[in-house]
């Protein structure tokens, strides 16, 4: 159940990171309140997977697939270019997240 928790934060935290782009500085209401929301929603989930994992590995997580999924979004929904410094970049992300996934004090998690 943490874990899920995790992911419906970073999923929010997506969500309201693009809806931030569309916000255009705040000055568009809908998609700054949509912002505001996921961002709270975010912030929520992450308290309550914070209570059984790791500060350091949640974080890890959620930065990690953060950074993903948010250049996925930007990429689908914005245009943005990926090269292929940021694709690797991206990897090297998702490789450190694994490796701190699978080290040894990803058990007691």
């Amino acid at each position: 159940m943490p874990h899920l928790l995790l992911f419906a934060a970073i999923l929010a935290e997506v969500f309201a990171t693009t809806a931030l782009k569309q916000s255009d500085g705040f000055t568009r209401p809908l998609p700054a309140l949509l912002t505001v929301a996921g961002y709270a929603i975010a912030f929520y989930c992450l308290s309550l997977a914070l209570r059984t994992i790791p500060t350091g590995v949640a974080y890890a997580i959620w930065s990690g697939v953060g950074i993903v999924l948010v250049t996925a979004a930007a990429w689908i929904v914005h245009g943005q270019r990926l090269d292929v410094p940021t694709l690797a970049g991206m990897a090297l992300i998702v490789a450190g997240v694994a490796v701190m996934n699978l080290g040894p004090h990803a058990a007691a998690a």
